[in-house]
Formats: structure tokens, C-alpha cells, sequence
């Protein structure tokens, strides 16, 4: 990629489909933009200040290596532009395509992009993108290697490793609220594909286990009721840990021991609220601090710093503890889970 040089007074014109190497030129704001507005090298630069990271955080399993794909580049860009009044328009500028055995298509295209500022100005890039594909998807796959490549190179997302190059295998360990967005991005492909599916996913045995039904949309398993009933009526402590225990020996989901804990972080809540609405005599009421479950809690934490940073939160801990009197440390989960919805109704999710 080659950038045109550009005359203060004159902008280059755009390079025509029968240049022989890819440019990049720049467009200036139409007459009467008015001057306040910043242009769109400015615009970029803000939004290559906020950009998050994106590692590679899926997995090709028939040539077993690692990659980002363009939906983790879109949605660390998402934000950022929307801040910065920052858009993109593409263009399809060639498209060849031919056959590739005896199934396959091969598509090559060349994409063009013009990236605008809030004045109307724009930076205009043109990038390559090539696919293969058995079905009707080869077009599909071109466009979308040609929109992460542009994204990444000139917008420069920051990466765990030191090249964006698919081939890469090794990449250092990223940072808990990208591992815990990547987690969540698995958990709704999985349940895209297990919705899909017109068969339930069975084992080698002749029956599927007791987790192995997929249940029809909310529903419930009667295994995964007589559990969560269970945990309910648990007396102690000691008597839901039986319960739990039982459950993970089943091979429950870690979403439903997560409901689990849930649970039972609620009941210890209402025991000890309890305990300090009815102080006995010559005691004193005790003070608010809501018990947690360890894993729940952390749980909804890092969910929490989560949807905090897609926000651009850089408030958090002060706030949270304004409106709770405690820190978040010492927070039970559903006050972080309370705490998250107010983020993301405010429009902090993206």
C-alpha cells in the first residue's frame, strides 16, 4: 500500500481500477464544511488513541492455527468511531472469479474504502482481498479479508503479538477482559450453531447424557430442575455444597453451576440481611455489606469492567462506590450484575 503525496493546495486525483499498484488518496471537505469540524487525519488519529487490542482469539481447526477475525476488528473499531463521528463507506472497484476444482470458486476482488470525518473530508483506500470457497460464500470471504486488513493497517488496532499475519502461531496470553469478551463470543457462536443443528449433539453411547439434550428455548432439563430446586430449599451452606458438588460430578455446564452460585449468594444475602433487621438486645444493627460468592462475584466483575471499558468508563470504581457505599471488591454479584445493566442501558454495550 502506497500513499499518493499531496499538494497543500491541490489533492491528488484518485487512482483509476487500471493502476497497477494500490493507492491511497485523500478527498477534501466539500465547500462550506465549516472550519471547526476536525478533518479526517484527525479523526483517525483519536480513533487510533482508543482503539482497543484485538488478540488472536480463534482457533482454525483444520490448519490449527490462530487468527483474528474481522467481527473482533469491527468490534473494537465499533466504538471508537462512533465517538469520534467516524465512518466508512465500501465500494466493490473489481471482482474475478473461476472455478477451483470441482466444487470449489476462487474470488479475487479489489475493495474501496472511503473513510469520513465529521467535515466531509475522506481518505480513500483501496486494498485486495482473495477467498476460496466450496458454496456461494467465496465473495462473502474476500470482502470481509479485505475490510480486517484495512481496519488493522491503517487504523493500527493494536495486537498481542508483533504481526497481524493470520500464519502467526504463537500469541502471548491477553488481558482478562479481552479473554472474558472472547469466552463470551464463543458461548453465542456455540449456541448460534447448536440452534442450527436440527439433531441434538449425541455421545458415543447409545443414549445422550443427562447434559447432552439440548432443552427447546428456555426450558429446562428435569435433572437441571431438581437441582436448582434442591439448592433452593438447601438448609446450609454445607447442603447446597452437596448439591453443587452433585451437579459438576453430572457434568452441568459452568452456566448452570454459575446459576448455582447465584443462588446461593442470594440466600446468604437474605440470611444476613435478615440478621440485621432483628439484633438481639444491647446490639448494634450491623452495617450493610452484602456477602458474595467468590466465583459469582468475580465472575460478574469482570463482566462488569467489561462493559465498563467498551463505555470508556474511566470512572468505575468511584462511581460504583458512590452509589453502593463499598468498594467493588466487596460487592456481592448481583449489585455488580445491577451496576453493569445501568452501563449497558446508557448504551455502553456494543
Amino acid at each position: 500500500m502506497t500513499v499518493t503525496a499531496l499538494h497543500p493546495a491541490q489533492p491528488a486525483p484518485v487512482a483509476e481500477d487500471d493502476a497497477s499498484f494500490i493507492k491511497t488518496a485523500y478527498e477534501p471537505a466539500p465547500a462550506g464544511a465549516p472550519a471547526e469540524l476536525p478533518r479526517v487525519f484527525q479523526v483517525i488519529h483519536g480513533v487510533m488513541r482508543d482503539v482497543m487490542p484485538v488478540a488472536k482469539g480463534q482457533q482454525n481447526t483444520q490448519q490449527n492455527y490462530k487468527f483474528r477475525g474481522v467481527d473482533d476488528a469491527m468490534s473494537a473499531m465499533a466504538g471508537p468511531m462512533r465517538n469520534h463521528g467516524c465512518f466508512i463507506a465500501p465500494e466493490l472497484a473489481e471482482h474475478h472469479q473461476r472455478p477451483r476444482g470441482d466444487k470449489g470458486t476462487h474470488t479475487v476482488i479489489k475493495m474501496r474504502y472511503r473513510i469520513y470525518g465529521p467535515a466531509g473530508d475522506c481518505l480513500l483506500v483501496t486494498v485486495p482481498g482473495e477467498a476460496m470457497d466450496t458454496a456461494d460464500k467465496s465473495t462473502n470471504k474476500a470482502m470481509s479479508a479485505a475490510l480486517k486488513y484495512m481496519l488493522f493497517q491503517v487504523f493500527m488496532i493494536p495486537v498481542d503479538a508483533r504481526s497481524i499475519d493470520d500464519s502467526d502461531r504463537d500469541a502471548p496470553e491477553p488481558p482478562a477482559e479481552h479473554r472474558a469478551e472472547h469466552q463470551r463470543n464463543q458461548q453465542r457462536r456455540q449456541q448460534r450453531q447448536q440452534r442450527g443443528q436440527q439433531q441434538p449433539r449425541r455421545s458415543n453411547r447409545a443414549e445422550p447424557g443427562p447434559w447432552e439434550q439440548q432443552p427447546q428455548a428456555d426450558e429446562l432439563s428435569p435433572q437441571a430442575r431438581q437441582l436448582l430446586t434442591a439448592a433452593q430449599a438447601a438448609a446450609s451452606p454445607e447442603a447446597f455444597a452437596k448439591v453443587r458438588e452433585r451437579a459438576a460430578k453430572s457434568g452441568a455446564p459452568a452456566d448452570f453451576l454459575a446459576r448455582l452460585d447465584r443462588i446461593d449468594a442470594e440466600k446468604r444475602q437474605a440470611a444476613q440481611q435478615g440478621a440485621r433487621q432483628t439484633p438481639q438486645q444491647g446490639e448494634q444493627p450491623t452495617p450493610p455489606n452484602p456477602p458474595k460468592s467468590p466465583e459469582a462475584a468475580a465472575e460478574a466483575e469482570n463482566l462488569l469492567r467489561l462493559a465498563a471499558s467498551r463505555a470508556h468508563l474511566a470512572t468505575l470504581d468511584a462511581d460504583f462506590e458512590r452509589v453502593y457505599g463499598l468498594p467493588i471488591a466487596q460487592a456481592a454479584a448481583a449489585q455488580l450484575d445491577q451496576f453493569r445493566a445501568k452501563i449497558e442501558a446508557a448504551g455502553g454495550a456494543q
